[in-house]
């Protein structure tokens, strides 16, 4: 094997351990998942998970990581929308499709946030950063619409969507997601 094919053998076996943990994560949440139950849903054996990740935490902070990556690559395709009101629709649809795994196991970020609020040891701020993140660039789009309550909306639009994903999970329920979805939309378009 060329050091070449060996860097991404490793380089693979790294991406699949992140992207296990981050739906092992969401699905058992941090206290209940084991760095043995990322290794087996990532196909990887347990002993090889201590050469990328000596800790269950930088495990989840590369998780975090993983989150807040594919939140930029969707914020960026959003910003190429013509309008703010399209761009806030676009957000809107996203979470949208997500329905069916939120009435599941809850917003994969957002359950994940609030389990890691509970600890003391930073990992509770890497958390509020990524869904401050999200506030900021939904603040953006009020902004350019002229409101000078951005701020304000751009907190209840995101706080709105938590709270469905909360209600969608509790009652197993991705029709709840859909039907408050659509009054966002309804809410954007009225402003």
């Amino acid at each position: 094997m060329t050091d070449s094919a060996v860097a991404d053998a490793a380089a693979g076996k790294r991406e699949r351990l992140v992207a296990a943990a981050c739906l092992v994560l969401h699905e058992q949440g941090v206290e209940r998942t084991s760095l043995a139950d990322i290794a087996q849903a990532a196909g990887v054996p347990v002993g090889n998970v201590y050469y990328y990740f000596k800790t269950k935490d930088q495990l989840i902070e590369a998780a975090i990581d993983a989150h807040g990556d594919r939140l930029r690559t969707t914020l960026a395709a959003l910003n190429r929308r013509r309008t703010p009101q399209a761009r806030l629709k676009g957000i809107i649809r996203e979470w949208t499709s997500q329905r069916d795994l939120v009435s599941k196991s809850g917003c994969p970020f957002g359950t994940l946030a609030c389990e890691l609020d509970k600890r003391s040891d930073g990992m509770d701020q890497t958390a509020a950063v990524l869904l401050g993140t999200l506030v900021g660039w939904v603040e953006q789009q009020f902004r350019a619409m002229g409101r000078a309550d951005a701020r304000d909306l751009a907190v209840a639009l995101v706080a709105s969507y938590q709270g469905v994903a909360l209600l969608t999970n509790t009652f197993r329920d991705p029709a709840l997601m859909t039907k408050e979805c659509r009054r966002l939309e309804r809410w954007i378009d009225s402003l």
